[in-house]
């Protein structure tokens, strides 16, 4: 079962913009994200693209995040309904020696 990532995201019904998922505290000090993460919707009616790890330091929610430890991805929602949560179900794989697979679902609230 995937971790489930709080807080909940929001995004104005119509809207395009980059999405930015904390996945610091998931991971040690030493681990990294690597690779291209999955990032789906299991409805279709949130269009996900440009899926990638940070390759920059980051602030989500007032909080710094440091390059390869969150994911970003483009989140086209012209089709969403407002008052509706999406659940997104992310895949990361980390530069953990063996090499660890995970999974996470992060909700987004469009408005």
């Amino acid at each position: 079962m995937p971790i489930d990532l709080l807080p909940v995201s929001t995004i104005s019904v119509g809207a395009k913009r980059i999405l930015s998922v904390d996945l610091q505290n998931e991971l040690t000090s030493t681990e990294l994200l690597t690779g291209v993460p999955t990032i789906t919707e299991a409805s279709g009616t949130l269009v996900l693209t440009n899926k990638a790890v940070s390759v920059a330091a980051l602030v989500i929610n007032d909080k710094s995040v440091a390059i390869a430890k969150a994911v970003q991805c483009l989140v086209d929602a012209t089709s969403a309904v407002d008052g509706t949560t999406y659940t997104l179900l992310i895949g990361v794989t980390t530069t953990s020696v063996p090499a660890e697979e995970l999974e996470y679902q992060h909700r987004v609230y469009a408005t």
